[in-house]
């Protein structure tokens, strides 16, 4: 489509959103992109529609198609709305949670998705403030509800925001109702088709009781309250970055039995403006570095962190040389699964059923974890969403010890189906005691897992391009890595490649090409290399980047050659990026 043509067209859906089925504050918006010179916000807002993915809206707030704002959040819900009573027509009664994060707009997109469904006549749970994300899918299996949404853009910066779509067992929308209720979604053509008068009394407000229940479920997974009681007064430092987690997480150390849990009292302020951060993202640094200066000044033993809507974890421990370092989200992942796996083991608890998750982008240790303590492991795709499938799958079967993903997400529970920093959280302070017990402290524990299992670094690059045009390079990227794969990285040759999109793994050497068992494609390339090196590539499908994940190997024989391990494993990991040119 040539420049002309597109303005052409960007124009006339602009002026759609002058008619009088928009409010006046959203029509005046838009007509101020229309006059304005430079046109760049306008085409970046009306270019295309917001889309309803496999996991709900993400975007920008602001008026237009492309925009986070009260009619794609409108369009979104009247579409699951009329998906629902299509998918549960034999039922009496179609009930539905709602719920939302601190972000700006949060709470009245979440009225207004409570107004749409309740005037389809499906009967609301609505949260009476913001609460963490997995209290939702709590809630939606402990009300016994069809589905579920939650506004939250999770970690984005303060500008965007987000609806997530749940189905009745807790998890997010997977095949076939992803694509069903996209398809509904997409068959609303015009505003006048959404229900905004809702009917109040189908609308029930939910707080307390809810949260009660879920605290309770989650100081069920402990596995050494003995351990606590002997070590109850660690120094354990908490911030919630501003979000949801304020609520519940400092309430579920307690209830552990945590008695020394110190606040940083300037990020306890719930905001959507997140002021003290620049990104509400606790995997960097940035983000970290009040709660890192308050465990200086206190001499914590343990620094803990959840994103605005608490789903995923931040981790904080001392190295050999006292100083406070940020974990990454595979060695969160290692720790937890590690954890629950040996003991379990220690308390005789296991009986050869029993299993664990993680993502393809996710550690391999954790594979050899799992092996070692002849305990089945199942690779899934990034999302938590797909997690939640394997347990649904096994859930009559087996038993699910734990699963996660690199991206600073786990799961201990089954009773919610979705990442759970709050369960995390408790259970990483339990870990914490755990191994005080054992004579060791973190660090000593993570080494020793290292020095068990075998030693990995990995790094994640995200390369973001933003807009229409972004969009495009990012998909040029992924061709080019299709027609054109490395045959070395970090001066080690590419021996496998597995592709996603059309489940093919590659022999390099032979040619020979085998069929992955996944349950559906995805646009996901990783190359494997002779000395264990893997590299996996895919766009993101929140925001507007391309992720790159590296995990090298190196081998210790002693905890004293961590260091050296750390070192050698960052160089090999320059060398990739330079042959991945980026």
């Amino acid at each position: 489509m040539d420049n002309d043509q597109l303005m052409k067209e960007v124009v006339a859906k602009a002026n759609v959103w002058l008619g009088d089925g928009y409010d006046e504050e959203t029509r005046m918006e838009v007509k101020r992109m229309l006059d304005a010179d430079d046109k760049t916000e306008l085409i970046e807002s009306f270019y295309r529609d917001l889309e309803f993915g496999t996991g709900g809206l993400r975007g920008i707030m602001g008026a237009g198609s492309n925009r986070m704002n009260i009619y794609t959040v409108g369009a979104a819900t009247q579409g699951l709305a009329n998906y629902l009573k299509e998918a549960f027509a034999e039922l009496p009664e179609i009930k539905v949670v709602v719920g939302h994060d601190v972000r700006n707009n949060s709470r009245k997109f979440a009225e207004i998705v409570a107004d749409i469904f309740s005037a389809n006549g499906i009967t609301v749970y609505l949260f009476e403030d913001f609460r963490p994300t997995p209290e939702l899918s709590f809630a939606i299996r402990h009300l016994g509800c069809q589905s579920g949404v939650n506004i939250t853009a999770s970690h984005n910066p303060k500008e965007y925001n987000g609806y997530k779509a749940y189905w009745a067992d807790g998890a997010q929308i997977i095949a076939p109702h992803d694509v069903n209720i996209i398809d509904n979604v997409n068959k609303i053509k015009s505003v006048s088709e959404i229900k905004f008068k809702g009917d109040k009394s189908r609308i029930h407000i939910i707080g307390k009781e809810m949260d009660d229940a879920f605290l309770a479920a989650i100081k069920g997974l402990s596995l050494s309250p003995d351990v606590i009681k002997k070590y109850h007064d660690l120094k354990i430092v908490y911030t919630p970055i501003h979000g949801t987690g304020v609520k519940l997480i400092p309430q579920s150390l307690r209830n552990y039995g945590f008695t020394n849990i110190i606040n940083v009292p300037e990020q306890d302020v719930p905001s959507g403006d997140f002021p003290t951060v620049d990104s509400p993202n606790p995997e960097n640094p940035s983000a970290m570095a009040m709660a890192i200066a308050k465990a200086k000044e206190v001499g914590a033993d343990l620094v803990v962190a959840s994103d605005p809507d608490a789903d995923r974890i931040g981790c904080v421990i001392r190295n050999n040389a006292g100083e406070y370092v940020l974990i990454n989200g595979n060695q969160i992942v290692m720790i937890l699964l590690n954890y629950l796996m040996t003991r379990n083991a220690e308390l005789g608890k296991l009986t050869g059923n029993e299993y664990i998750v993680k993502t393809i982008v996710t550690t391999e240790t954790i594979k050899a974890i799992a092996d070692a303590n002849n305990i089945k492991m199942f690779d899934c795709y990034t999302g938590f969403k797909w997690i939640a499938a394997v347990i649904r799958d096994h859930e009559a079967t087996s038993r699910y010890l734990g699963g996660g993903e690199e991206s600073y997400g786990f799961l201990a529970e089954t009773f919610a189906r979705d990442k759970d920093s709050v369960s995390a959280i408790s259970l990483m302070a339990e870990i914490a005691a755990w191994a005080k017990d054992k004579g060791m402290d973190f660090m000593e524990m993570l080494q020793d897992i290292y020095l068990k299992y075998g030693f990995s670094r990995e790094e994640g690059i995200s390369v973001v391009r933003t807009g229409k045009s972004g969009a495009e390079e990012i998909q040029q990227m992924m061709r080019d890595f299709r027609a054109n794969p490395p045959k070395q990285l970090g001066g080690s040759k590419v021996v496998t490649v597995k592709d996603y999109a059309d489940l093919n793994v590659t022999d390099t050497a032979t040619g020979t090409v085998t069929k992955m068992d996944m349950p559906t494609t995805s646009n996901v390339l990783q190359f494997f290399t002779e000395d264990g090196t893997k590299v996996s590539v895919r766009p993101s499908g929140t925001e507007p980047k391309i992720k790159f994940y590296i995990e090298v190997k190196g081998h210790m024989d002693t905890k004293a050659d961590y260091d050296r391990c750390i070192e050698e494993a960052g160089k090999k990991i320059e060398a990739v990026k330079k042959d991945l040119h980026i």
